[in-house]
């Protein structure tokens, strides 16, 4: 009989790890949503919006320490 300790799977990352990546997720997924919006609703007319700061700055911040954060969640180790 084989002992079930022996059978367990081993997973790649640990649980801290897991909630550091899904943290990074969330913060990627903060950014893409602050890059939403500034359109105009008639064709016609031209809306500055788009060039506000939250969308040319801040969004594709928050996207790259993101990005970083779920880099940091993959190399980290015990």
């Amino acid at each position: 009989m084989k002992n079930n300790e022996n059978n367990k799977p081993e997973f790649l990352f640990d649980k801290a790890n897991y909630k550091i990546l899904l943290i990074g997720l969330a913060v990627i997924g903060i950014g893409f949503i602050l890059m939403t919006g500034g359109g105009s609703d008639d064709p016609n007319v031209w809306s500055d919006a788009i060039f506000d700061f939250r969308r040319i700055r801040l969004a594709p911040t928050t996207v790259l320490i993101g990005f970083g954060i779920t880099i940091y969640s993959i190399f980290k180790k015990d």
